[in-house]
């Protein structure tokens, strides 16, 4: 395995296994027992919202991911701007240490491999990045071209795939009904992009950013195209061919990099850093961490195209993790798709 999935596996492993006997055997009687239900809740509701996936798209395919199957991988550099040393202290945003290779992973939602792009099922876009340091050590940041999400929760969200794929419309009434960031986020508009270099992608859940000072701020990601925003009216979306977003960036990187700058929207007090469907005002602060360029595609047949993991919880010092609940529960389900991904292959 290659030092691209060794890293990103420690996150993994630690989601999923349980307790070290030591510090489980440390626990009273009754702390055990809850522990060991809460552990054993987790994973059942993660593998249950892959399965749900599966049913939504039609799979599981063989090979591929449970979600976000079709994607495209490039490889470039990320600098950062002065500012982001004034957020937090972790390292690959740090001005002074020069260019951090990075891979980036574009993909449509869907977990259909043979998705149409444009199509129904293609949006919100995902844009995922792993910064690469030193001693094979690297982070990541997953995000799609949506600002919000739709539940919650893992519970919510499994909720909600059943009710996208359930026969009885009483059913999904009622889920959409008791879940209205849910049905804001089917009926939102979601535009098709002109190019995955031209969308603008929103990071889930919050984080903490810790400085030199020890003063912690929680702040969502934003990632804005250079180029700028631009999608595609509803003629031009008609007639797209199904694979135009992988087509068209090795054209547009012919004249030179796809470019994004990363920012972090900071929160106010008051606002809720536990809960993905609840977007912050627009009028929010925001810190420049500093900008992406990619510059190359790296081919479908290179290994490092089938071992990649991003995880929401791939963290380094500096940066911490919030409570909110979907953030272990992404990992988790991802760690089910990955193994399954390689066990086919």
């Amino acid at each position: 395995m290659g030092t691209l999935a060794r890293i990103t596996l420690v996150t993994l492993a630690l989601l999923a296994a349980p307790l070290a006997p030591s510090a489980f055997a440390q626990m009273p009687n009754a702390t055990q027992g809850a522990a060991a239900s809460a552990a054993a809740s987790a994973a059942s509701v993660a593998a249950q919202l892959v399965a749900a996936f599966d049913r939504v798209f039609k799979g599981p395919y063989p090979g591929e991911r449970a979600i976000h199957a079709k994607g495209i991988v490039l490889r470039g550099t990320f600098a950062a701007d002065a500012a982001a040393a004034t957020l937090t202290t972790a390292e690959h945003v740090q001005p002074d240490r020069g260019p951090v290779p990075v891979i980036v992973r574009f993909s449509d939602f869907s977990g259909m491999p043979a998705q149409g792009d444009g199509k129904p099922g293609a949006t919100p876009s995902g844009m995922a990045i792993k910064f690469q340091l030193p001693e094979d050590v690297d982070t990541d940041i997953v995000a799609h071209s949506f600002n919000g999400f739709p539940v919650g929760t893992a519970e919510a969200f499994l909720e909600y795939l059943n009710a996208l794929t359930t026969s009885d419309p009483a059913v999904r009434g009622a889920f959409f009904t008791d879940h209205p960031a849910a049905k804001q986020f089917v009926d939102a508009p979601k535009p098709v992009p002109v190019s995955y270099a031209t969308d603008a992608y929103y990071g889930v859940d919050a984080f903490r950013f810790i400085n030199a000072a020890a003063v912690g701020r929680f702040g969502r990601y934003r990632i804005e195209p250079v180029a700028g925003a631009h999608y595609l009216d509803t003629a031009q979306t008609a007639a797209l061919k199904p694979d135009y977003l992988r087509d068209e960036l090795p054209q547009r990187l012919a004249s030179g990099p796809v470019a994004f700058r990363l920012f972090v929207q900071l929160a106010e007090p008051g606002d809720v850093v536990t809960d993905p469907t609840v977007a912050w005002p627009a009028d929010r602060p925001q810190v420049l961490l500093g900008t992406l360029s990619l510059t190359a595609i790296v081919p479908p047949a290179d290994p490092v195209t089938r071992t990649l993991f991003f995880s929401p919880m791939n963290l380094v010092p500096g940066i911490a993790a919030s409570d909110d609940p979907l953030l272990a529960a992404r990992t988790r389900s991802y760690a089910i798709s990955y193994r399954r991904r390689l066990a086919k292959e």
